[in-house]
């Protein structure tokens, strides 16, 4: 069956904060046809189905409750002009600029003069995880739990285990509350709580979670229902068993790289997103991305202002700008894991709200962060906030905007 064939300006994939925002500031800024391609049955992405509040302060001005800002999100993008098609998959490329949809309306392929990739991250599941056990029902990862109680009205157990102390895990602790389940245990890993203590004291105090530090789940128990999990302390070897019939699965990201990927563009091989530089351009040239789909997991304003920033781009883009054709990379050193966006070009401008996004293995209190290039230092400067496991943390983009085009910069904690 031939697929029909239509045409756009530009094509966001991805429905979500960032993708939603850029298509919004696309149409105000004058491009003709915005077609987002959204593969579930509503736009909105995460917070459609993340009933807690906290959402919009950076992009909005305002605290929303997650389905509030998601439909936000949706109408002013449709409201400025925007085609929003939910239940609508890009599945592959037909070439470098033509992405190949099915839908409930059949096969399409749609040309784009540009293309931006916001199709976000992903919790990785038990499996990936490679948590040993039996097989039971009652496994789930916080996205699986927030759509059966949101979205689809259904109950879970009685107690689970939350895997995971980041700010995902707090939500999925007041999910279970919302339907009557306790909360048995929230392990970690790490020496302290992933999360922020704004959230993860009241969290422990108000929700009555035990965290467990420095442990880790190594196996799930249960027939046709989980009935515990076995919880091994990493420093003594100890393992004792928690009698649960839920398990929830939370942070530990992934981009949802898979479309990227068949495209061919540069990917990371830290935090496996697209490579990009300040501009969000891949290297496919039309191709850019944005969002959570180049650092899993930041917040969804943050993931919403990436929109903001590559539409700007976008246009320059559509106008006939073209980047330079020398890069110099940014390089994470231990304990940071990985950078975004990993390219500066001479000439670019700074990343989304002049900061670069990393994720680190360790805790410090207040980082002294440096850039080096070719041994010599560019610049070294204390922060006043914390460099933790499982949260974002923000690098000002002045440590490296003198670079040269002359190898490669490596961040590192002094």
């Amino acid at each position: 069956m031939t697929p029909r064939e239509t045409r756009a300006d530009v094509v966001v994939v991805g429905g979500g904060p960032a993708g939603l925002t850029a298509a919004r500031a696309l149409c105000e800024a004058g491009v003709g046809s915005v077609v987002v391609l959204e593969r579930e049955s509503e736009a909105g992405g995460i917070p459609r189905h993340s009933h807690h509040t906290g959402y919009g302060l950076r992009d909005m001005r305002r605290v929303l409750q997650g389905p509030d800002y998601a439909r936000r999100l949706t109408l002013t993008a449709v409201d400025a002009g925007a085609d929003v098609r939910s239940g609508a998959m890009a599945t592959g490329w037909a070439d470098g600029l033509t992405l190949e949809v099915t839908s409930p309306l059949g096969r399409e392929a749609v040309t784009a003069r540009a293309v931006v990739l916001a199709t976000g991250a992903r919790e990785r599941p038990r499996a990936a995880r490679r948590i040993p056990g039996d097989r039971p029902a009652g496994v789930l990862t916080t996205g699986q739990l927030q759509s059966l109680v949101h979205l689809k009205g259904r109950r879970v157990g009685e107690s689970a285990v939350i895997v995971g102390a980041e700010l995902v895990s707090w939500s999925a602790a007041l999910t279970l509350r919302e339907v009557g389940c306790g909360t048995a245990l929230m392990t970690t890993e790490h020496a302290r709580a992933d999360s922020y203590a704004a959230f993860s004291v009241p969290g422990r105090l108000a929700l009555r979670v035990p965290l467990a530090t420095r442990t880790r789940v190594v196996r799930v128990l249960g027939r046709e229902r989980v009935t515990g999990v076995e919880v091994e302390a990493l420093d003594t070897g100890a393992r004792r068993i928690v009698n649960c019939d839920t398990v929830v699965f939370t942070g530990n990201w992934i981009p949802d790289n898979e479309l990227a990927r068949l495209r061919g563009v540069d990917i990371d091989s830290r935090h496996l997103g697209p490579l990009v530089d300040t501009a969000l351009r891949t290297s496919a040239d039309g191709v850019f991305a944005a969002g959570n789909l180049l650092h899993p997991v930041d917040t969804a304003d943050v993931a919403a202002l990436d929109g903001r920033h590559v539409a700007s781009h976008v246009c320059r883009f559509l106008a006939g700008e073209r980047r330079g054709a020398s890069a110099v990379r940014l390089v994470a050193a231990d304990p940071l894991l990985w950078v975004a966006p990993g390219l500066i070009r001479p000439g670019d401008p700074a990343p989304p709200r002049e900061r670069l996004v990393a994720w680190a293995s360790e805790y410090h209190r207040l980082p002294q962060v440096e850039a080096r290039q070719g041994g010599q230092l560019l610049a070294r400067r204390r922060l006043a906030w914390p460099l933790a496991p499982g949260r974002a943390f923000r690098i000002p983009w002045d440590l490296v905007s003198q670079a040269r085009d002359d190898g490669d910069v490596t961040l590192s904690i002094a």
